[in-house]
């Protein structure tokens, strides 16, 4: 199969390309990136006033899939990744049963498998249970398949276990992406503050956050050795994270598109679609994120896509789970409150959402670029292209989204996942 991408604008941090190229796609691979192919092929696209860029890289997502399938499947989390560009996702193990264990994991990947949408790369659990009480076996979780270790939807509270758990993965090649939460003081439904008090709830202290990245960032630098902090929210952890990469410790971290959009305001708006851990935070640390982003820092953006029934987020606010869905807003959220305000132009869009990824997950010899050799990952979108996001246009399981009914720009058009059309828009 030969698929042919005429005039676009190709963008690409690696070989920092901004231009226009034609790029032409044989079986799985990229075999010529130029300024005018002509050849004939099965499928030409065209692609005049779109951007290419690599295929969007999500290293932290929950698919549900064992145990919550009413929420999202496998299928269904897949079909709404590649609606919204991702080309490869890394589902979090917070399933039922957990994937603490080789055969569970083998379900979650021959699944993926089977669907064959997009690229899946599953976590395992850090504990057994992730009851923070024993730890897995990294090396028999990692050959069979992990491509790294998390507890996340809980911390792991045991600093010996913690400690031991990242020298363990990073002998592996790998690393433990820690939830951060401080428990003692993470009570709460949404972050304290003049918010909650209106509502008449319990405030989540930021501190929840930054006592658990502080924990992280000293066993990380006594011991040399990596680590990653999942969805960072606030001022303190991106400051906190930026001073160890300054003294040179191997940790890395990630945010969320709804730390740079929203502020705990939009819980007055969207109610308990606006209800996630960590908790959507002051404007203050809705611009230290924005600062992280710019100055490399935050290394990554996720999505945390977090699927719920609507009966399930249709409670009290104290009483709805924590999450929202992510993957089909979080290139427009990108576009809208950090490419056209000015804070980072689409070369460092691409290095947050594709380039670094991929070499976090030590696949870049094969992903997060485009260029001849490499497989076939790319996400098309019209960067100028604006809709109002409603329901019924939601791909995923569930639809508890903040961004329900406000007007985006930015719509993906194509997704092709090695060297293959997976979605049209």
């Amino acid at each position: 199969m030969k698929i042919l991408l005429k005039n676009g604008t190709v963008i690409d941090y690696k070989n920092k390309l901004n231009d226009k190229y034609d790029i032409l796609i044989e079986d799985e691979k990229i075999v010529k990136v130029d300024k005018n192919i002509n050849e004939t092929v099965d499928k030409e696209i065209d692609c005049t006033n779109l951007n290419i860029i690599p295929g969007m890289i999500d290293i932290h997502c929950h698919l549900r899939e064992p145990g919550g399938e009413h929420k999202e499947t496998i299928e269904t989390g897949s079909k709404s990744a590649v609606a919204g560009g991702f080309t490869t996702i890394c589902p979090m193990p917070n399933t039922k049963p957990t994937p603490d264990n080789v055969e569970t994991l083998k379900y979650i990947i021959n699944e993926a498998k089977r669907v064959n949408l997009c690229n899946i790369l599953p976590y395992a659990s850090v504990s057994k249970g992730e009851k923070g009480e024993e730890l897995v076996n990294f090396e028999e979780l990692r050959n069979a398949g992990a491509i790294a270790f998390s507890d996340d939807g809980m911390p792991v509270v045991n600093s010996r276990m913690m400690r031991q758990a990242m020298i363990e993965a990073d002998k592996l090649g790998t690393y433990v992406a820690s939830h951060c939460e401080e428990k003692s003081v993470s009570a709460g439904a949404i972050n304290a503050g003049p918010v909650a008090d209106k509502l008449g709830v319990q405030g989540v202290l930021p501190e929840a956050e930054e006592i658990m990245a502080a924990r992280e960032i000293v066993i990380s630098e006594t011991n040399d050795v990596r680590g990653h902090i999942c969805h960072i929210s606030t001022k303190t952890s991106k400051n906190m994270i930026r001073d160890a990469k300054k003294r040179g410790v191997k940790i890395t971290c990630e945010t969320c598109p709804h730390y740079f959009t929203f502020t705990v305001d939009e819980v007055l708006k969207s109610g308990t679609n606006a209800k996630m851990n960590p908790p959507l935070r002051e404007e203050k640390d809705r611009q230290a994120i924005i600062e992280g982003l710019k100055e490399g820092t935050i290394d990554c953006i996720i999505t945390d896509h977090a699927p719920h029934a609507e009966d399930e987020k249709n409670v009290e606010l104290s009483k709805a789970p924590n999450g929202i869905i992510g993957f089909e807003t979080a290139l427009s959220a990108e576009i809208m409150n950090l490419v056209d305000p000015g804070h980072i132009d689409y070369l460092n869009l691409v290095r947050l959402t594709s380039y670094t990824p991929s070499k976090l997950l030590h696949i870049d010899n094969e992903r997060g670029s485009i260029e001849t050799g490499k497989m076939a990952d790319i996400t098309i979108f019209d960067p100028n292209e604006e809709y109002v996001y409603t329901k019924d246009m939601i791909v995923s399981k569930s639809k508890n989204s903040p961004f329900i009914g406000k007007t985006l720009k930015g719509k993906v058009k194509y997704t092709i996942v090695n060297g293959k059309v997976v979605y049209e828009g």
